[in-house]
């Protein structure tokens, strides 16, 4: 399969398959964000899921793909640092706000700052479409913020915070997509990279949690709940940020990371039927302007 996957670089194939594993990955990385904000404490849920997807890497990243160049060990590290920072920064931002108003900003302002990284770090350009489709996805994000702040009325205190932390989330959205496209491109192996970043990504980061949240972990009432929350999420992690970073392989990395936040019209359908929060038509709209600017952005290239 690696060889396969390889010889797809760079193809209208590679392209296709891109295009499907970005696709992939919004539907999945709004179910993982619902997992996240749902029945537990964002933090609690979110270590459990960590330590999840860990578990069941570990094993793969030590008995069945290829051991890392040392070259590679470095750029876990770095990857670590920022996926740690991306995660409190994104557990900020949910404690503070409804799943429906964080969400969007946070899925929109990534791809805006991922397509600078892309032209920074990879040379990749976008044409005057594609920036006609960011513009359109950008205006759906600040129409959605300022309409959250005048008709908002749950969470209201804390608003002005959560979209703080959900911009600034977005931006290690920006820096995260950018380095783990570098980290898989350095590996000789693309599965290595991913069986390793788990490994390493949860197994790091579950034990802070349970360090510096005890309290949480304490008030949980539902061990088994809590069990099959982080099991169910470890799976969509693996989908979720496998197929957005092996989209970034075999393809541009700005337009995978663009079309991605489609994510956030699923995100409304999620929050709307599953977490039972008030949606209404006009953040639909503008969630769905979000998308659409996405699509601008595939197409027009």
């Amino acid at each position: 399969m690696t060889d396969w996957l390889l010889s797809l670089e760079g193809t209208e194939a590679g392209h296709t398959l891109a295009l499907i594993l970005a696709l992939t990955a919004a539907f999945l990385h709004a179910v993982f964000g619902a997992l996240q904000k749902g029945r537990h404490d964002p933090w609690v849920s979110r270590g459990a899921i960590d330590l999840s997807y860990g578990l069941m890497a570990l094993p793969f990243a030590l008995f069945v793909v290829p051991w890392p160049e040392p070259h590679m060990w470095p750029i876990f590290a770095g990857a670590f640092a920022i996926h740690v920072t991306y995660k409190v920064l994104q557990g900020l931002a949910y404690t503070r706000g409804a799943y429906t108003v964080v969400y969007p900003v946070v899925r929109g302002t990534g791809p805006f700052f991922a397509v600078i990284g892309a032209y920074l770090f990879f040379g990749e350009t976008f044409g005057p479409l594609q920036w006609v489709g960011v513009l359109v996805l950008m205006s759906g994000i600040f129409g959605l913020a300022v309409y959250n702040y005048l008709f908002l009325e749950t969470e209201r205190a804390t608003l002005g915070p959560a979209l703080a932390f959900a911009v600034a989330t977005g931006l290690l959205v920006a820096l995260y997509t950018t380095y783990d496209a570098f980290g898989i491109r350095s590996a000789t192996n693309p599965f290595t990279f991913l069986a390793w970043f788990f490994t390493i990504d949860g197994l790091g980061f579950a034990p802070l949690v349970m360090i510096f949240h005890r309290k949480g972990f304490a008030a949980v009432d539902d061990w088994a709940a809590l069990v099959r929350r982080g099991v169910t999420g470890g799976f969509v992690a693996f989908f979720s940020f496998g197929s957005i970073m092996m989209a970034t392989r075999l393809d541009k990395v700005g337009e995978a990371a663009v079309l991605r936040e489609t994510s956030t019209v699923f995100a409304a359908l999620i929050g709307w039927l599953a977490l039972k929060e008030t949606v209404g038509p006009r953040r639909i709209a503008l969630m769905t302007l979000i998308a659409v600017g996405a699509v601008i952005v595939e197409f027009g290239g």
